[in-house]
């Protein structure tokens, strides 16, 4: 969880200096000087991980309008606004891209079931395009847990895409509706101490006077059973815990009621994940995702642009539409360089002989695509549309259903989807860049999501994992040429997608 460094001034400070070593502060503070006017740089300079040194504040209900009005989104406060998919022109080769998203999609082949016929499957990889809207929620989210308090910003969102493909014999290009989103975001922040107080303890529950027939009635002082009791050894006679004074005791008589100041010595709760997404998809999924900053210096915010491997090292499962369950192209021992020609293997017919595993026979067409190097791993789109671009520095947020350690996020499917083809984790990073672009500074916000599908068994009667991925590039709207948002303003003419009658679906039936 990260947290403001200055909780008490109610706004994000500019105080980097805190950060380093007196002998590097000057290093830094000519560098604030020279991005003092950078969004991302101000913010997330603002902010620091919470430790379990850090002091908690005190929540009093005589402040509550004041925490409600000033209650924090952290980075998520940069994305309200409109976001397009944007086509940069400054590298020839981006004149080729027809959509600036790519998504690849795998689904049972036509005839399978769960215990027959392993490794056939469906597969599309398709350009698109995206309108992706965020909105601040006014005064936060109060979630209340007695003796803590949590004070979250939530930005609501609404996603829509349509796939872009040539119509064949034609200089036209045919958009379809592909996917609906919405959901919310939540920056996890702000936790405060609640003690117990009289209004609160009269309020809430009541108070039960004590029994004039109780025989301990003389050791609670304010007449109610606020008090533990405890039994000394070799003791006949209870005491308070003020009065047992370090000695071994045989039994308690816990309380039964609330005093005030109850809650001052905790329990406190500290949130391992700093963001968490809740989303709905319309194919009968719904989505937790928990997740942080991905910190490489001092702060959230890294210097540059975002690092994505070259050749061979982008050969990582992690990131691969083709998953080692199936077979993973042969390519454990041997990977393939993106940044190259497919293998000879690729355009070949394969047979027993050149193919005894059946491994490239899985994942043939997805390297053979036309998309390629992007059909095999998305994200070297991200890669090449930022090339030719000033980033100077970026907010990395890396977020999971599934963490390692923690808290951990979930996804629950409809029956269909959980009989056929069950969602069982969704990995998601996204980057919020500052770019230089003709002496000014705009934002840029470029995302890649894996989705992990189950379905079939293998040979040895084992699951398959089978990635569904998307990513795009996108700017706000305000931020690209005429010719992109008229194309955007004409394709999303509303915040809903309009059915032309058929039923959509990803991937959709080609004609």
């Amino acid at each position: 969880m990260f947290k403001r460094k200055a909780p008490e001034e109610g706004n994000d400070l500019f105080q980097a200096s805190s950060y380093l070593t007196e002998e590097g502060n000057d290093a830094l503070l000519k560098s604030a000087e020279k991005n003092k006017k950078d969004i991302l740089y101000d913010l997330m300079f603002g902010y620091e991980k919470v430790q379990i040194n850090d002091p908690i504040r005190a929540f009093h209900e005589s402040n509550l309008q004041n925490i409600v009005d000033d209650v924090k989104y952290g980075v998520l406060k940069v994305l309200e606004g409109t976001w397009v998919s944007y086509n940069s022109n400054n590298d020839s080769s981006k004149k080729k891209l027809i959509g600036t998203g790519i998504h690849t999609t795998i689904m049972p082949s036509p005839g399978t079931n769960l215990g027959s016929i392993p490794g056939k499957y469906s597969f599309e990889c398709e350009e698109y395009i995206e309108k992706l809207t965020f909105d601040l929620i006014d005064g936060g989210v109060r979630n209340r847990g007695g003796v803590n308090e949590q004070f979250c910003g939530a930005v609501k969102y609404e996603q829509s895409i349509k796939s872009v493909n040539k119509v064949p014999n034609d200089t036209k290009l045919k958009y379809t509706p592909i996917h609906e989103e919405n959901g919310m975001y939540l920056w996890l922040s702000d936790i405060f101490n609640y003690a117990a107080t009289e209004k609160s303890i009269k309020e809430d529950r009541g108070l039960h006077p004590i029994d004039p027939d109780d025989k301990h009635k003389d050791l609670y002082k304010s007449g109610y059973k606020d008090e533990t009791l405890y039994l000394p050894l070799g003791s006949k006679e209870y005491v308070t815990q003020e009065n047992l004074n370090g000695r071994e005791y045989s039994e308690i008589i816990p309380a039964k009621e609330l005093k005030p100041g109850d809650g001052q010595r905790g329990p406190y709760f500290i949130p391992d994940y700093s963001i968490s997404r809740s989303g709905v998809i319309p194919h009968g999924s719904t989505i937790t995702l928990l997740g942080d900053l991905v910190q490489t210096g001092p702060s959230g915010l890294n210097t540059g642009a975002p690092k994505f491997p070259e050749g061979f090292d982008a050969w990582d499962f992690d990131h691969l539409s083709i998953s080692k369950t199936m077979g993973g192209a042969d390519a454990k021992k041997e990977p393939i360089n993106l940044d190259a020609a497919p293998p000879a293997w690729v355009f070949e017919e394969l047979n027993a002989d050149n193919d005894p595993r059946e491994n490239k026979i899985y994942t043939q067409r997805i390297l053979a695509h036309h998309l390629y190097p992007y059909s095999v791993r998305p994200d070297l789109r991200l890669r090449d549309s930022n090339k030719g671009e000033d980033i100077i520095n970026h907010v990395h947020i890396q977020m999971s259903s599934k963490n390692k350690t923690g808290a951990q996020g979930g996804i629950l499917n409809v029956p269909f989807v959980n009989r056929f083809a069950p969602t069982v984790e969704m990995n998601m990073q996204m980057w919020v860049e500052t770019v230089v672009e003709n002496g000014k500074e705009i934002l840029q916000l470029q995302y890649e999501q894996v989705i992990l599908f189950e379905f079939h068994f293998g040979d040895d009667g084992g699951t398959t994992s089978w990635p569904h991925i998307q990513v795009n590039t996108l700017r706000k709207i305000e931020d690209v040429s005429d010719d992109q948002r008229r194309l955007i303003e004409e394709q999303f003419n509303s915040n809903k997608i309009k059915s032309s009658g058929a039923a959509s679906e990803c991937p959709y039936k080609k004609e």
